[in-house]
């Protein structure tokens, strides 16, 4: 017995690496091993526990939850790591001080990613943007918040295509965050008719439209403003609240449908374009 344990710890101590004046045993690497799996039960437990304390708690809504477990997993890993490093007789204050300089090296490499870094603490903290939200990018982009790491995010438009976005672009540039307000939105729909046309009659068509549309909220009425004489057509604006917001593009389709068809219905005409060309002769003789 006491051979079998003479040779375990012969193993134990064997050395694997052997750095200047530290060497690295099979000990030393089944400890650090031992300490990242601990860590991941930890990061498993933590977001276990805030589910459960916060599943049910009206105050904390699923984009908060998720920057909480994200904030405290980070923090995790990084006392994990430092513990593993300091159980393996790494000096952890002499790696952070001399790695000052590569640190400042790699700063001016990485601008932009630890720009992104620093928004995703932003985003994480602030919760302007947050998970589940449906937001428009300033290139016109819809889409739903799927994922939000320190670094980049990840936005599904309805297309279905899964964005990687840089977190600057969602703290530095505008972004219309249609979930961070009220459930209902007010929209509109432009319509403009041929003149001549009976616009009180145009105002019950499209009201009436309106009312028949289901997305669309009677909670707050709808309601059609005149907006314009236009170049060719009497133009109309018809606002509506709904909470389809990721489908809105669908219930304006089916608006823009049963207007044309009740139009149609009533003689009443959408013009297109037109111009009026004027020929001035040159009456001259010509020698």
């Amino acid at each position: 017995m006491k051979e079998l344990l003479k040779q375990l710890k012969g193993v134990l101590e064997y050395k694997l690496i052997e750095v200047s004046n530290h060497s690295f045993t099979l000990y030393h690497i089944l400890v650090f091993i031992t300490i990242l799996l601990v860590v991941r039960f930890l990061v498993k437990a933590m977001q276990a526990f805030v589910k459960r304390k916060t599943g049910g708690k009206q105050w904390i809504d699923e984009g908060k939850q998720f920057a909480i477990i994200q904030l405290a997993k980070y923090l995790i890993y990084i006392i994990g790591l430092l513990i593993g490093l300091k159980s393996i007789g790494v000096d952890v204050t002499v790696l952070i001080f001399g790695s000052t300089a590569l640190f400042v090296g790699l700063g001016f490499g990485l601008q932009e990613a630890f720009r992104d870094l620093v928004s995703g603490i932003i985003l994480l903290f602030e919760g302007n943007v947050q998970v589940s939200d449906v937001i428009e990018m300033d290139n016109g982009i819809v889409g739903i918040v799927k994922v939000i790491n320190l670094r980049t995010s990840k936005v599904r438009t309805r297309d279905g295509i899964m964005m990687v976005v840089p977190n600057s672009e969602l703290i530095n540039k505008r972004v219309v965050n249609w979930s961070n307000s009220n459930k209902l939105t007010r929209f509109k729909v432009n319509v403009g008719v041929a003149y001549g046309s009976d616009v009180e009659k145009v105002r019950n068509i499209l009201l009436k439209v309106a009312k028949g549309e289901e997305t669309i909220t009677t909670r707050i009425p709808s309601f059609v403003r005149f907006a314009d004489f236009g170049d060719s057509s009497l133009d109309f604006e018809l606002f509506f609240w709904t909470e389809q917001v990721w489908r809105i593009e669908n219930t304006k389709s089916n608006l823009r449908f049963e207007i044309n068809r009740q139009f149609t219905e009533e003689n009443i005409q959408i013009p297109f374009p037109q111009r009026d060309l004027h020929l001035i002769s040159d009456k001259r003789a010509v020698k």
